[in-house]
């Protein structure tokens, strides 16, 4: 999971730093990021001492039909798409804080062919798989709101924010694997967003 990088590098919602190697000094800003870190240390001992066949991969904010989008469970993503389905035109949604932290997020179906080849080649990783299209969470709320047709008003409230920035950073697996995704964030909203509104119309 990306919630592994250090907090520090991911202070400039325009410029966070989430290169692979730049997970150590080890200073994740939650105990999720801690864990994810720990797995991937016992997943490398488990390779290194037992001969286990593993490959690690810091997944980025990967949404999608078929996932979660309601509970307080879902991605932002999800959780944009249905508080646009249940607006009605020129209603305000509630976003958490300024709306300016960035984020980039990646569609489901690119995330299964970039793990499809990390699984098949020889490469252990760790290797980012995300996308590099970052934008803020206002931006987000933006190309939901396209995709529905409406015009949506922001209301900013407090609420868990996470770091000010993260964005993948794919040098590495282009260099690995040969893989870049291709899909377009609007064109994953689209798709998202007709999925839960069609959740939300039974």
């Amino acid at each position: 999971s990306a919630c592994m990088y250090p907090e520090h590098n991911q202070l400039d919602p325009n410029d966070p730093n989430c290169r692979e190697d730049s997970a150590y000094p080890a200073a994740p800003d939650s105990e999720y990021g801690w864990e994810k870190l720990f797995s991937e240390r016992l997943y490398l001992a488990y390779n290194r001492n037992h001969g286990i066949p593993v490959r690690i991969a810091r997944y980025h904010n990967i949404f999608g039909p078929e996932g979660t989008w309601e509970g307080g469970r879902e991605k932002a993503p999800a959780a944009i798409c249905r508080k646009v389905a249940y607006a009605e035109q020129d209603e305000a949604i509630e976003v958490w804080g300024d709306g300016e932290q960035t984020r980039s997020f990646l569609y489901i179906d690119e995330c299964i062919e970039a793990t499809r080849r990390l699984m098949e080649s020889d490469f252990l990783g760790p290797v980012n798989i995300g996308s590099e299209e970052m934008v803020s969470i206002n931006q987000l709320v933006d190309t939901a709101a396209r995709v529905a047709g409406k015009t949506i008003e922001k209301n900013h409230i407090d609420g868990p924010l996470g770091v000010r920035g993260r964005n993948s950073n794919n040098d590495l697996i282009r260099e690995k694997l040969g893989w870049d995704y291709e899909q377009t964030l609007e064109e994953g909203i689209r798709k998202t967003y007709i999925w839960i509104k069609e959740q939300i119309n039974g």
